[in-house]
């Protein structure tokens, strides 16, 4: 190095210690504040909490069996797996205690009765990552079968139409959207 590249090395040097040994204190300042003020806010949120009285109440999941609305009282239900800010899936059996091909399935809550028998969403995965993933059946409660009609890979979808032997199903995956149809 030549005196000019020294001089300025060190002069350099000089002002970067210059501006840590100003900055730090200011940094450190802000970091022991904050972590006082969050201490500060959180004792706070506990006077005012127990100041309140009451507690929060927990909420629970029911896993009883209860009817399943729109299945003409035929099948019942329980909570099986609440898939997080999304839906639940539940097992389902028949409520006149008749063993069915439904107890080895999960089904979501959406049950759509038409004359040939009731339309449910059979669940194909139960981990989140694997969702959505579902085969929309037709059950026949009077022969005890369960037939797949399509496969759809999103939560929102509905039946749209019925005509004769055809059901005509359309989904909305938050992009985009389809529609299909499906005989009987």
């Amino acid at each position: 190095m030549n005196k000019v590249q020294l001089i300025l090395h060190h002069v350099f040097k000089f002002i970067w210690n210059l501006i840590f040994v100003i900055s730090y204190p200011v940094i450190a300042t802000f970091g022991v504040l904050f972590i006082g003020m969050t201490y500060f806010f959180s004792g706070l949120s506990r006077l005012l909490a127990s100041l309140r009285g009451k507690k929060n109440e927990v909420e629970y999941v029911d896993v009883s069996w209860k009817e399943l609305p729109g299945t003409n009282g035929l099948l019942e239900g329980k909570v099986y797996k609440q898939i997080m800010f999304g839906p639940r899936g539940f097992q389902i059996r028949r409520k006149d205690g008749v063993p069915s091909i439904l107890q080895d399935h999960i089904f979501g809550a959406k049950v759509k009765y038409i004359e040939q028998g009731l339309i449910l969403e059979k669940w194909n995965a139960t981990d989140f990552k694997d969702m959505p993933d579902f085969d929309i059946c037709l059950y026949n409660p009077d022969e005890d079968q369960l037939t797949v009609l399509t496969r759809i890979k999103c939560f929102d979808w509905h039946v749209a139409a019925i005509q004769d032997e055809e059901v005509q199903f359309k989904w909305f995956d938050g992009i985009q959207g389809g529609e299909v149809s499906v005989t009987i």
